[in-house]
């Protein structure tokens, strides 16, 4: 099949600015936005930065906006797009910009530093621990997780207001938080640091970060509602004060 051509409008720039600059590319068929992004830098811009590593929509690093869209530039076939079309290409707006479509995502290692890991109960005396798989089965969703941050780029809490991130964990840690929360073997109780730590009464439950999940985890639905309930369960709830104290809902 005969190549059609593209016009790619490139971000290009670092912390101190920059703009789109465009390229008119030939795409085969079945090429994808990261296959278009390499061939510019193959053969027009060799100094543009890109970050990427598996191509398969399995490592999360190439996250980019397309079209304004968060998505990964891996998994976004030229096909969604009308021969002739010009396509924007810009890295994501949410965190600091290093070069071009590279951005400084550290804020994100930060957070999940400030969350405890797994804590299992003890063993069983013939030195087993046993779950059933329906139990499991809540928290298997969330270990598919890849890391592509763009729940955490779209969610307006710190898209549009950079100040909320010191308080403010965001959706991918929202997803951990439910994946510890639910798991049937462990012991530590996280509800005071979600209710006073995370910022999660900031989430106003708008599904967008849900939308961008190339995983199609139902972030809101299965982890961010289900911690609301548990803190108001535990703080705010009166009955729960008078007949049933501490409730982790395991």
């Amino acid at each position: 099949m005969a190549a059609s051509e593209f016009t790619m409008r490139v971000w290009r720039g670092d912390s101190t600015g920059g703009a789109f600059r465009e390229h008119k590319v030939a795409v085969e068929e079945g090429m994808v936005v990261l296959d278009v992004i390499h061939r510019i830098q193959a053969t027009q811009a060799n100094d543009l930065a890109v970050r990427w590593n598996c191509k398969a929509g399995k490592c999360g690093s190439c996250s980019a906006e397309i079209n304004g869209k968060p998505r990964l530039m891996c998994m976004t076939r030229m096909n969604l797009f009308e021969p002739g079309e010009t396509i924007s290409v810009a890295p994501v707006k949410t965190f600091p910009i290093i070069r071009d479509l590279v951005t400084d995502v550290s804020f994100n290692y930060k957070k999940a530093r400030t969350i405890p890991a797994l804590k299992p109960a003890a063993k069983e005396k013939d030195g087993s621990r046993r779950m059933f798989q329906e139990d499991m089965d809540r928290v298997q969703e969330f270990h598919k997780c890849i890391e592509c941050f763009l729940c955490q780029d779209v969610c307006h809490v710190i898209r549009d207001h950079p100040e909320n991130k010191e308080h403010f964990a965001g959706p991918r840690f929202f997803v951990k938080l439910a994946a510890l929360e639910m798991h049937p073997l462990d012991t530590h109780d996280r509800l005071a640091l979600i209710k006073d730590k995370t910022g999660l009464s900031y989430c106003n439950i708008t599904k967008c970060c849900s939308e961008v999940c190339p995983e199609n985890i139902h972030i809101t639905d299965n982890a961010i509602i289900p911690l609301k309930e548990r803190v108001v369960d535990r703080y705010y709830d009166p009955l729960m004060w008078l007949f049933g104290g501490k409730n982790n809902r395991k």
